[in-house]
């Protein structure tokens, strides 16, 4: 005899229902559009670390391996080496970084991390390079750290690397994607403000 259990709806992200509530009636309204299909959206989230000094010593491309599931709640795929090259002791097929690519919820929950509370502890932070775009409207931005996010403890990770978020849309136009991510609060410089 089995029983039938209801299952809790799952709960959505935060940034998610603000895009589907408040963002998407914008955008309808910014591009003169009527088919919600047509309007920009995010594809998927990829999170790599590229880890050199693991051709020396394992031990750091296991711990950049560890703060990536942690940091996006996914096991990362670890990289190889395609060439070797000799002035970097690099053979190929030597596991040299890892990757993490995130779509639905997981993709949601992280971008608002990142948002929220990872790019407003970046030290100097002045805003994001509003022109990083790949010219079919993906976004790609570099943290020198991985520490920004708070629960890393920096006890245990105490070797400090960097990592690489391309931001994936469905539109072509860098244009209607910077549109996107200005929406959900990617917080970007504008062009009257002054670079030092």
């Amino acid at each position: 005899m089995t029983t039938k259990t209801k299952s809790k709806p799952k709960a959505v992200p935060r940034l998610q229902e603000r895009y589907e509530k408040q963002i998407l009636p914008e955008l309808v309204e910014q591009l003169g559009r009527k088919n919600r299909l047509s309007l920009p959206r995010l594809e998927k989230i990829v999170v790599s670390m590229g880890v050199g000094s693991a051709v020396t010593d394992k031990k750091n491309l296991d711990m950049a391996a560890d703060a990536l599931t942690q940091l996006t709640g996914q096991k990362p795929l670890i990289t190889k080496a395609t060439k070797s090259i000799a002035g970097f002791k690099l053979r190929e097929g030597l596991a040299i970084g890892c990757k993490v690519t995130l779509r639905g919820a997981r993709m949601w929950e992280f971008l608002d991390r990142l948002i929220s509370l990872a790019l407003p502890r970046v030290r100097d932070f002045r805003g994001l390079n509003p022109k990083a775009f790949d010219g079919h409207g993906n976004y790609s931005l570099g943290l020198s750290e991985q520490l920004v996010f708070p629960e890393l403890n920096p006890d245990k990770y105490t070797v400090v690397q960097g990592m690489n978020v391309t931001v994936v849309t469905t539109t072509d136009s860098d244009d209607e994607s910077r549109i996107l991510l200005r929406a959900l609060g990617m917080p970007m410089k504008t062009d009257d403000a002054k670079e030092d």
